[in-house]
């Protein structure tokens, strides 16, 4: 009598348990075809959920004029003494071009270029050699005259500032 009480009241037990996983597994099976949807369709690779924009490319791909090239104007090159605290001085030589987006505006930052060779010395006397070393370094020097030039050119855009050569000693 005592092995057929425990059969039955296993039983119930082991149904519990079975309905208890059922609902995790559906969630977890759900979640997985839904982040498998997700990643598809970010993917491109289901073309029906795209919002047509495939079509309306297609459509206006041949209706688009090419865009036209930016324009490279060449800076003189550079030479300045960075912002030292002891007695040895740091030199820095810059070579660049800087990027606008037509003739028109090549013709603007040539005519205020003297403006700008004075802008870019200037910055540079006033920066450390330790603000400009490494690429992070770098890129800020180069947003911070990309500002600044704007400020001095300013119905001209000066897009990006290109660095051919820079050379510290």
């Amino acid at each position: 009598m005592s092995g057929g009480a425990r059969g039955k009241a296993a039983q119930p037990e082991a149904g519990k348990r079975s309905r208890g996983k059922l609902p995790l597994i559906a969630g977890a099976l759900v979640l997985l075809l839904g982040g498998g949807a997700g990643g598809a369709w970010y993917l491109g690779l289901l073309p029906g959920f795209d919002s047509g924009s495939a079509g309306h490319d297609a459509a206006g791909a041949s209706a688009r004029v090419p865009a036209k090239p930016p324009v490279f104007v060449e800076v003189p090159d550079i030479v300045a003494n960075l912002n030292t605290p002891g007695r040895r001085q740091t030199f820095v030589k810059l070579r660049a071009r800087v990027e606008v987006a037509d003739e028109s505006q090549a013709k603007i930052v040539q005519a205020a270029m003297p403006r700008l060779l004075d802008l870019f010395g200037s910055y540079l006397r006033e920066t450390r050699p330790e603000e400009i070393r490494g690429s992070a370094g770098t890129q800020r020097l180069r947003e911070e005259i990309v500002t600044r030039s704007n400020l001095a050119i300013a119905p001209a855009k000066i897009s990006d500032v290109l660095f051919v050569e820079l050379v510290m000693q």
